[in-house]
């Protein structure tokens, strides 16, 4: 029996108590409810992925609230547009066939659903054909990882093994309890950025915005919009999914001594055949090289080079070119909308590129469908090895997306096969019944508008002002300047000392883009009418930066852009590489070894110390020249060798001085896409 409560304190603690238990009963009868539903209702439709309520944002602050238009990245005040509407020429540069993406309140709305919920379709290359809810990582196992939190919140979802596997040459017990690093917000039904639907009995997981840039707040358990999930392990996910070598380009391809006597015979256009590696010794491969993926890291190219980087925040204005590489730089929002169009097609349809397969990976399109689709997980979209029909054909006959290449929602360029530095591989992800990349552009727009929370730091302002004279003193703002803290400029990888893999990456897809960049006016409807109107893209970004960010430059190791330094407590490690990694002891918890490897989050001070002081990183750059695998995974501690130390002339006090000022910038309230 339960004591009465005896002073006005207990009774609000019991009432909370209370309270709290009824959502978390509530919780777990939902999640029961859509299990039970899935089973035994086939013709039930359902979808769900969490949108918090601003109450609980960390950082429900907006800039850039005063826009109206934006024009091939020219952001226009709603004061500019009006004195533009004053005349037939002002009118028509606002028009959507010259290039102007209009900016209201209701598509700031729309660009933020979509960020937490759309998905573009990619449910079903990531359900039905790599089948990321098929292994051992089951839905069911998911939906009691969930219902393990009774209602509460996580920045790591544990889930359970539903049976032992062996992947990538490791063994998995079954009940192994694997940490996803996704996070899940306070009564959510399934982890942030992930979108469950139900359709047809079958219950399939799709990803969207937030997954990897929205993260939950360990002190508050608030969501901090655009903050990166540092430990998402996409790697390990990918890996334990049956057919992660749908996602081969992102990785390599196993040599051919490998598997050459037990190869599949593919047939060609013509007549002709060609070979690839059978399902299981492709899967193992591919599965090998993601295992090494360290967390928080994606490889977004389709370069047959495993190079993952580090996930970037989404604090963008201000922050152009966009891409580690700025590779993003032409079109609305500074090429924000080439980079958030390539997230949803080149990176989330491992399709989306067929068409390309000659100039990307030189071997017949056959071949890409073939090794994509000879172990899919669901049998509808499984090309039977060794069968003599053409995937090509095979996969039209089971297309859902018809009008598009690939399974998601997109339509092609005017270019199309060929690409463009609007959209690499020729693409733009458009959903029917809507112009053509509303969506995308206006989560660009909501995007621009995020800036960071202020972190959980007491600041000093004796130690505030000192680290903005040593940031000044040490050159920092040769780079890091303006608003954003950049120059919005490229560096040669040459000049940073920076491993050049990824400086690479994109240097394969170049030689096919077609110039100048085409794309249909921004009122063309989906699906695509007779004769859309076609607009040329104005390209404001200088030619030779271009040459770099696709590696087309003399040295042809590309460049790396200046990153914005805002937010840099909520984004450890540092580098592309995500190779600057100390955790709260920087005695034991060194590298990505001594971190996460360890269940150990880097501290951000700590990391940026290993980032400004060489006696520090050359014990990373050892650690990680001991450890075979990351360098397979290209991460080496080198690079951006801009010190503030000892040798440098710095004390131990203008160091930490500095690091307590790079930790506490403020975002200015006023306009930064400027």
């Amino acid at each position: 029996m339960s004591e009465w409560p005896t002073t006005e304190t207990d009774r609000r603690e019991q009432l909370q108590q209370r309270r709290r238990r009824t959502a978390r009963n509530l919780v777990l009868a939902l999640v029961a409810l859509v299990i039970a539903l899935s089973l035994t209702l086939p013709r039930l439709r359902f979808d769900y992925a969490y949108l918090p309520p601003l109450s609980q944002v960390a950082n429900p602050q907006r800039i850039n609230q005063d826009l109206a238009y934006d024009l091939w990245g020219e952001p226009i005040s709603r004061a500019e547009a009006e004195e533009l509407m004053q005349s037939a020429e002002g009118r028509q540069r606002l028009e959507p066939a010259a290039g102007a993406v209009a900016i209201d309140q209701e598509f700031l709305r729309l660009g933020r659903e979509a960020f937490y919920q759309e998905t573009f379709g990619n449910e079903i290359f990531a359900s039905d054909i790599v089948g990321i809810l098929e292994g051992p990582l089951s839905a069911w196992e998911f939906a009691k990882a969930i219902l393990r939190l009774r209602g509460g919140a996580t920045t790591n979802l544990r889930v359970a093994l539903a049976e032992t596997v062996s992947v990538g040459g490791r063994t998995f017990g079954k009940g192994t309890l694997i940490d996803t690093g996704l996070d899940v917000p306070a009564g959510a039904l399934a982890p942030l950025g992930m979108k469950m639907k139900l359709e047809g009995g079958r219950l399939r997981a799709g990803v969207t915005c937030a997954a990897c840039h929205a993260a939950v707040d360990p002190e508050s358990g608030k969501v901090i919009e655009g903050v990166p999930n540092i430990d998402l392990r996409i790697g390990l996910l990918l890996a334990l999914a049956p057919n992660s070598a749908g996602f081969f380009a992102n990785a390599e391809l196993p040599p051919v001594e490998s598997w050459s006597d037990v190869a599949v015979t593919v047939p060609l256009a013509g007549g002709d055949t060609a070979i690839i590696a059978p399902p299981d010794v492709l899967e193992e491969y591919v599965d090998r090289i993601f295992l090494r993926w360290p967390p928080g890291t994606f490889d977004s190219t389709a370069d047959l080079v495993s190079n993952p980087s580090q996930i970037p925040d989404t604090f963008t204005a201000g922050d152009h070119p966009f891409g580690w590489t700025g590779f993003a730089s032409i079109g609305p929002f500074r090429g924000l909308s080439t980079l958030n169009n390539n997230v949803h097609a080149l990176n989330s349809d491992g399709l989306s590129q067929v068409e390309l397969s000659e100039e990307l990976f030189g071997f017949s399109k056959e071949l890409t469908y073939a090794m994509t689709l000879q172990n899919a997980a669901h049998l509808r979209y499984r090309w039977e090895p060794g069968s003599d029909r053409l995937p090509s054909e095979f996969f039209e006959q089971v297309n859902p997306t018809p009008a598009a290449v690939g399974v998601n929602a997109m339509v092609p360029t005017p270019t199309f096969p060929r690409g463009s530095l609007l959209s690499p591989d020729g693409m733009l992800v458009s959903r029917e019944g809507f112009p053509v990349w509303w969506h995308i552009n206006a989560i660009s727009a909501f995007e621009n508008t995020l800036v960071p929370p202020p972190p959980p730091l007491q600041v000093e302002p004796q130690l505030l002002a000192q680290g903005e004279e040593i940031f000044t003193r040490a050159g920092c703002p040769s780079c890091h300047s303006g608003p954003a803290f950049t120059n919005n400029r490229l560096i040669p990888t040459v000049d940073l000392g920076v491993s050049p893999s990824r400086g690479q990456a994109n240097g394969n897809a170049f030689p096919g883009m077609a110039f100048p960049p085409l794309v249909w006016s921004w009122d063309t409807p989906v699906p695509l009418p007779d004769s859309p109107q076609v607009v040329t893209v104005t390209v404001n970004a200088p030619r030779e930066e271009i040459l770099l960010a696709h590696a087309a430059d003399p040295t042809g190791q590309g460049g790396f852009k200046v990153k914005g330094l805002l937010g840099l407590y909520w984004s450890p490690p540092y580098l592309h590489d995500s190779s600057i990694a100390v955790g709260p002891d920087a005695g034991t918890d060194l590298g990505l070894p001594g971190t996460f490897a360890r269940g150990v989050l880097p501290d951000p001070a700590n990391s940026l110390a290993a980032l400004l002081d060489r006696q520090l990183r050359r014990r990373l750059i050892r650690l990680y020249e001991e450890d075979w695998e990351l360098q397979a995974a290209k991460v080496t501690g080198t690079g951006h060798e801009f010190w503030v130390d000892a040798q440098a002339g710095f004390s131990t006090r203008e160091q930490q001085s500095l690091i307590h000022y790079l930790l506490t910038l403020p975002a200015p309230p006023s306009t930064l896409g400027r």
